[in-house]
């Protein structure tokens, strides 16, 4: 795994060094030295997406000790907004007319996966899942699909967005970004609407055979689109049943709340159905994105490893001896519904 996130999460051991934060409504992303990674003369025309998703890919398959995958296959909710911003400026700065098409060209939403399979001459199946808050969960369907079918033995999967000026302008007029006046921010007591927006990428290498280096195993992934607050229950039950497991079964449940006072009721099933289990939060560390559940999916994949909960993301203090089997339930804005199941391999 390879993550780079707002948090200290790339060079250091498992949640080492946190910083929870109250006051700001927008968090950059605590970016590595990319000299190691990428070439310095291209570093200076790369958009920060790109250059996270080129670290985070090389820090996973470095892990794995894969040289080359088989396939690459990325999620984003935004892509290369900061470039696409550029190039719609540039439009309007010249009137519509002498344009360099750079911009244009690193704007798309696959310039990610394009830069990684190009750095490591990789000639393989590359796509690109743009869905919203699910898109890191689709990768992972396609991932998982392309090992369980034998078309892939080594697949990397990662999740990337990034922030942008004009964009997070746009997001705090609709007031989807927390005010200014709400603070402190809090995600397990939220007394406002909105989210403290944030940026990141995960990247991870799933594999046909178990490694040493292996942290967890993907038993399932299961994506709806819409649901009301009361048909959560019945959703994540379904799945379980049709997973042949039963609550009792969950050691631990990583929920995605993240501040929204409107939205937040979606996780509700920590008091009811989960109120024995060990339950886990972590968008107070990474802030909300499209593809902030990759961050979510790195922590239960560390949990399990290290067969312990921190309890910096402990939400109802619960533990147990030991982490097997972790449930992951994510949502934004009452859309975008996601359930993986981690095990331990």
């Amino acid at each position: 795994m390879g993550c780079i996130s707002t948090q200290n999460t790339f060079d250091t051991e498992f949640l080492s060094e946190v910083a929870i934060n109250t006051t700001e409504n927008v968090l950059f992303a605590n970016q590595p030295s990319y000299k190691e990674f990428i070439p310095p003369a291209a570093i200076r025309r790369m958009a920060k997406g790109v250059k996270m998703g080129i670290a985070a890919s090389t820090k996973a398959l470095e892990e794995a000790n894969v040289e080359i995958p088989d396939a690459i296959i990325t999620g984003t909710g935004m892509g290369c907004v900061e470039d696409s911003e550029k190039f719609l400026q540039a439009i309007l700065d010249n009137n519509e007319e002498f344009l360099t098409p750079t911009s244009f060209i690193q704007s798309t939403h696959n310039t990610v996966g394009g830069q990684i399979a190009l750095g490591l001459q990789c000639k393989g199946y590359n796509f690109t899942y743009v869905n919203g808050a699910v898109s890191f969960e689709t990768a992972l369907l396609d991932a998982k699909m392309q090992v369980e079918n034998e078309e892939a033995n080594a697949v990397l999967v990662g999740g990337i967005d990034e922030t942008s000026k004009h964009t997070l302008e746009l997001f705090k007029l609709v007031n989807l970004i927390k005010k200014e006046e709400d603070q402190p921010y809090s995600v397990l007591q939220p007394n406002s609407k909105g989210i403290v927006f944030s940026e990141g990428a995960s990247f991870f290498v799933l594999e046909n055979q178990k490694k040493e280096s292996s942290y967890a195993s993907i038993q399932a992934v299961s994506t709806i689109s819409a649901l009301e607050m009361d048909e959560v229950q019945n959703y994540i039950e379904a799945f379980l049943a049709s997973n042949n497991l039963k609550k009792s079964d969950i050691d631990a449940v990583v929920l995605g709340n993240n501040g929204d006072v409107e939205f937040d009721g979606y996780y509700a099933i920590s008091d009811s159905i989960f109120k024995e289990t060990p339950q886990v939060y972590y968008k107070h560390l990474s802030g909300e994105y499209n593809t902030a559940s990759s961050f979510g999916f790195w922590v239960a994949s560390n949990i399990i490893k290290n067969q312990q909960l921190p309890e910096v993301v402990s939400l109802n203090k619960l533990h147990k001896e030991s982490y097997k089997t972790v449930l992951l339930y994510n949502q934004y804005r009452g859309k975008d519904h996601s359930l993986i199941v981690l095990k331990k391999c």
